[in-house]
């Protein structure tokens, strides 16, 4: 559990920070602040692990803040939160941990967290700083060892059957679908010989970077065995989201939409990926619309908001989702939020799509504004 101090002038924009990290298992928040002036001053009795700091704040900015606690606390780890890329550079200046570009979603804070457990683990006395190997297949691919280094493939046709298997781990897969789907315009024989030879570089990464999964030949062909291991689309094919009735099962679903950090092994070019990605990226849409349906039947209003931001980063273009936050900021009466999105929007979809949005869309969000 790591303490936390949030500071970020903006009152709104504090409180959903302090409902995305407040979800979050591994935080407990000690002290949130508009004034960073104030923060400052509370700091030596807080003894935070770790400061989420705002860049741009009158009086102090977050870079001067981050100056100031480094001297104070030399173990309160910094994390910027900014809508300024450009800031990045800035932010490593001044050993930060990392910077989250706004809106801060749920995805986000769980990189903090393991970047948090890491710094942990190699602060303990005599140990080799291991944690857990972390895979990713949402947005894109990107396997890491326990270390935390990032694994390179040795060619890209290794790259590929591994990230096959993973889309279809636990389960048989033909010897001959493989090699049709690799090597397609070579002859039989070449072709079982180079996926004998590709899988064994697989397996020869998986135990040399300490990887608790193995490849395991059967009769016919072969299966990834995942053991003890979890990774983002393995827990997607493993959770039911008819379940989502029940109050322990949203926690679950929401650490699923915290996951989903953009389409499937996105930007590789494997045609065998594109059903997979239709319906994961249809799987996604259901739990966040489940989640979203909740907090709108509870009013939790900023919770409903900061979910469709965080999905409208993914897919800024989906009328459905677009259209749910603009009829949420009309029931509370925010015309100028309304304005301010469906301009937005509307740019986006013309630039995209070379076309004005949907005719009801556009007399519905008229009539809003009227």
């Amino acid at each position: 559990m790591f303490n936390t101090v949030i500071v970020e002038d903006e009152k709104p924009i504090l409180d959903l920070m302090k409902v995305v990290i407040g979800r979050n298992p591994h935080y407990t928040i000690t002290g949130a602040f508009t004034n960073p002036l104030e923060a400052l001053a509370c700091l030596s009795e807080l003894r935070p692990d770790v400061a989420f700091l705002d860049v741009e704040m009158p009086k102090m900015n977050g870079l001067e803040l981050a100056q100031n606690i480094n001297e104070l606390s030399k173990q309160t780890q910094i994390v910027f939160t900014t809508a300024y890329k450009e800031y990045a550079l800035d932010a490593f200046g001044v050993q930060a941990l990392d910077y989250i570009l706004k809106p801060v979603t749920p995805a986000a804070i769980e990189r903090v967290t393991e970047r948090l457990a890491n710094r942990k683990n190699d602060a303990v006395p005599g140990g080799r700083g291991r944690g857990a190997s972390v895979i990713r297949c949402f947005g894109s691919f990107e396997v890491r060892n326990p270390k935390g280094a990032q694994i390179r493939f040795p060619t890209r046709k290794t790259e590929e059957l591994f990230a096959y298997f993973l889309c279809h781990s636990n389960r048989e897969i033909g010897k001959w679908l493989l090699t049709d789907l690799l090597w397609p315009d070579i002859e039989e024989e070449r072709a079982s010989h180079s996926l004998h030879q590709t899988i064994y570089q697989i397996k020869k990464m998986l135990k040399g970077h300490a990887i608790g999964m193995d490849i395991r030949k059967t009769r016919d062909g072969y299966v990834l065995e995942t053991l003890d291991e979890h990774f983002d689309v393995l827990d997607y094919q493993r959770f039911d989201p008819t379940r989502t009735e029940r109050l322990a099962d949203y926690g679950e679903a929401e650490r699923l939409c915290s996951l989903y950090r953009g389409p499937l092994l996105d930007g590789k070019p494997y045609l065998w990926k594109v059903p997979h990605e239709e319906a994961l990226g249809k799987h996604f849409t259901a739990l966040t619309r489940s989640l979203i349906q909740r907090d709108l039947s509870e009013e939790n209003w900023i919770g409903a908001e900061h979910r469709l931001h965080a999905y409208l980063a993914v897919y800024p273009l989906d009328e459905e989702m677009n259209q749910i936050l603009l009829d949420m900021y009309a029931d509370r009466g925010f015309k100028e939020k309304i304005a301010r999105h469906y301009a937005r929007f509307e740019a986006s979809y013309r630039m995209e799509l070379g076309l004005e949005p949907p005719l009801e869309m556009r007399e519905r969000v008229a009539s809003y504004l009227r």
